[in-house]
């Protein structure tokens, strides 16, 4: 009997599935997914990853074996895995998704193309997002976008027994979910990060269209008012527990049911809609250049902080112990949730490339760690832009003193996350370093053994950093390479035909500096 795999990669849902859906009208199934090492090693993964990741395929796992299936985990890398099933249990098709990851994916699904072409193995791909692969010109990108996300979703397909096909016996690799230890992972896992699974993400997404998104204008800045005003849906769209395209029709249902009052409420949600724009916008760049996660984007910049590591100052900024106290609280409350909300991410790459004056790519790699809803494509676009290596965008410095007067003026989110700091008087609170001595004896709280000193002066450090960048900016050569640049990778002006729904495209030329859900 011939059959079809589908392989469950970053979709891992049922409903809004073309690759499922498309592959079960045209016959029997397996379906497949790929716990893979090689992918589990690298530096950007951690175990909270692996727990969202396990918690998802449970419920994916309990969902189709309702409808009369099983989904199949195995172990092992792709195509070995592939080829010895195709060998135990030959197939004629593949069916997935595509997939915009990191180094090691983009290689892993070259050789599985590969593979397919030597046995004659047709693999089907379809689009998740508003990504198009091998786009040629940026210019009717955001009409493609336009055109995917006005189409209704896919319904889950009605399945029985009878759609699926089953692992014979003998199959040679895993089937249960290996163990941390065998996949190297430090255990490590946040405790107050976000919990997988599909059911997880709508009760997400109806949270926040119902209730938390009357914040969300306004409120997405602070990092006191934004972990209830963000969407908090961006891991779930990072594992496709949740379909963009979902959320961009339930989005604009609840808005077409507010009421004139609603006012403030209806602009945020289409600023919302915008930012998910924003996020294939990000997404594409990887797509279209995947060498933009190791290597600067404008390669004029090559050498500007390559070779000017400093250890200590990484080490700080991973501990916590920068000196600066809203720094410190941000890396804090990250390493406990798994989450932060753009400005204070951004707050924090541009800290780590200005004064703290460190390469992008290790910061990079141990932020992407960090984030529960690491995206490849939108994390390393924004990890360039934001260390001004990109070459189109102005580079954006980020005080992090002046930061935390504006969003964090009584110092609420400061001492929620450092406990030393709730002894510090409010008048020092954002720079305790400056405390008299007798000041420091008074509140005990010593600087340099309670709290940490700046490890740099932050005013010298940063305009000797915008020194060097704006005098490289400055040069010929580097102006010349920008036009390249933003023609390949530059956002454009709204050209399309009106979308049939409220459109938040009108500002979508404007400076892709604008904060969204990272």
């Amino acid at each position: 009997m011939t059959y079809s795999i589908v392989w469950f990669k970053r979709d891992l849902r049922l409903h809004d599935h073309l690759a499922l859906h498309t592959a079960v009208s045209r016959g029997a199934v397996l379906c497949l997914y790929v716990v893979e090492p090689s992918i589990r090693a690298q530096d950007d993964v951690a175990n909270q990853h692996y727990q969202f990741l396990l918690e998802s395929l449970r419920e994916l796992y309990a969902a189709l074996r309702d409808a009369g299936g099983k989904l199949h985990i195995v172990t092992g890398e792709v195509p070995e895995v592939f080829n010895t099933l195709h060998s135990h249990q030959p197939f004629t098709s593949i069916y997935s998704h595509e997939e915009t990851g990191n180094q090691v994916t983009y290689q892993r699904d070259i050789a599985l193309a590969k593979w397919c072409n030597e046995q004659k193995i047709t693999w089907h791909e379809f689009p998740q997002f508003g990504v198009v692969r091998r786009l040629k010109i940026r210019d009717k990108w955001q009409k493609n976008w336009n055109a995917h996300n006005d189409k209704e979703c896919i319904p889950m397909p009605v399945l029985s027994a009878d759609n699926f096909i089953q692992l014979q016996l003998g199959f040679a690799p895993p089937q249960l979910p290996p163990a941390i230890e065998e996949l190297g992972l430090n255990p490590y896992d946040p405790p107050q990060r976000q919990r997988g699974g599909r059911q997880s993400g709508l009760k997400t997404l109806t949270s926040f269209l119902h209730q938390r998104s009357q914040q969300y204008r306004g409120g997405i800045s602070s990092p006191l008012s934004a972990p209830t005003a963000c969407s908090r849906l961006s891991p779930y769209l990072a594992f496709g527990c949740v379909s963009l395209r979902e959320i961009v029709h339930a989005t604009r249902l609840h808005m077409a049911s507010l009421s004139p009052e609603a006012e403030r409420q209806r602009k945020g949600l289409n600023a919302f809609i915008s930012r998910l724009y924003w996020h294939c916008h990000f997404i594409q760049k990887l797509e279209s250049e995947p060498e933009l996660e190791y290597r600067n984007l404008h390669r004029g910049y090559d050498g500007l902080r390559e070779n000017s590591w400093n250890q200590s100052h990484f080490d700080a900024l991973t501990n916590a112990r920068t000196g600066w106290p809203l720094v410190d609280a941000c890396v804090t409350m990250l390493k406990e949730t798994g989450w932060l909300n753009f400005r204070m991410r951004a707050m924090l790459v541009s800290v780590a490339a200005y004064p703290l004056w460190l390469d992008w790519r290790p910061v990079g790699s141990w932020l992407a760690s960090q984030f529960l809803d690491y995206e490849p494509g939108i994390h390393w676009s924004q990890m360039q832009m934001q260390s001004g290596t990109t070459g189109i965008n102005i580079p954006r410095i980020y005080n992090p003193i002046k930061q935390a007067y504006d969003h964090d003026p009584q110092g609420h989110f400061v001492r929620r996350w450092l406990p030393a700091m709730r002894r510090v008087p409010d008048t020092w609170l954002f720079e305790p370093w400056r405390m008299p001595p007798d000041v420091q004896a008074s509140c005990d709280v010593i600087v340099g053994i309670d709290i940490p000193a700046p490890v740099v002066d932050l005013e010298m450090a940063t305009r000797e950093a915008k020194a060097r960048v704006f005098a490289l900016r400055a040069q010929t050569h580097i102006k010349v390479a920008k036009a390249a640049i933003l023609e390949k990778h530059g956002s454009r002006k709204n050209t399309a035909k009106k979308s049939r729904s409220p459109s938040p495209l009108k500002s979508m030329a404007i400076n892709a500096q604008q904060e969204f859900d990272w």
